[in-house]
């Protein structure tokens, strides 16, 4: 366990310690959390990423999201919710603070584009996998998507890394902005 002053010093302690989870600030002095946020997440394993703020602005949300965070908390929020935060980022799950998360998705998201500009931006992903995209961006889980797919949850998650793989993505949460981003999904689960 460790404790840092600023980004700088979370990156480097983050290579030395080599930590399941960061919990990471937005503001901090010589480089802020979301670019210390980025740098991390290079690491192979990378540790899951919490940001923990007392700013809750869509354009840190956003940024968190696009730097790989796997949650995004408020430091105002019961403690209960905070460890449930790290336990579902260590898990692989995705957990934003749920004042946050329609507000970002009805702020952010582009209207829907035409159907063949949307295959455009996904042309390298089977049609499963595009399946499996938008089941990823409208909050599934991989036993919810085997079950809606009729395959096997170790499959999904086969599926899943290749999605990620093929889009240049690290963690689920950046599949979903990228599905909002390019339309295939809309802030009220259309597709």
């Amino acid at each position: 366990m460790g404790e840092a002053a600023d980004g700088a010093e979370a990156v480097a302690q983050a290579r030395t310690l080599r930590p399941d989870v960061v919990v990471m600030d937005v503001r901090m002095p010589h480089m802020d959390g979301l670019e210390a946020t980025r740098r991390i997440l290079r690491a192979d394993p990378a540790p899951a990423v919490l940001v923990l703020t007392t700013f809750d602005l869509d354009e840190y949300v956003h940024a968190a999201l696009r730097a790989g965070a796997g949650g995004f908390v408020l430091k105002d929020a019961p403690e209960e919710q905070l460890v449930a935060a790290v336990r579902a980022v260590r898990s692989g799950a995705s957990l934003f603070d749920p004042r946050l998360t329609v507000r970002l998705a009805e702020r952010f998201a582009p209207p829907q584009p035409a159907p063949a500009a949307r295959l455009s931006h996904v042309h390298g992903l089977t049609p499963r996998e595009l399946d499996v995209l938008r089941a990823v961006s409208l909050g599934a889980t991989n036993d919810e998507i085997g079950r809606q797919l009729g395959i096997g949850e170790s499959t999904v998650k086969t599926h899943v890394s290749r999605v990620l793989a093929k889009l240049g993505l690290v963690t689920r949460v950046q599949a979903v902005v990228f599905a909002y981003e390019i339309g295939l999904v809309s802030p009220r689960g259309r597709s």
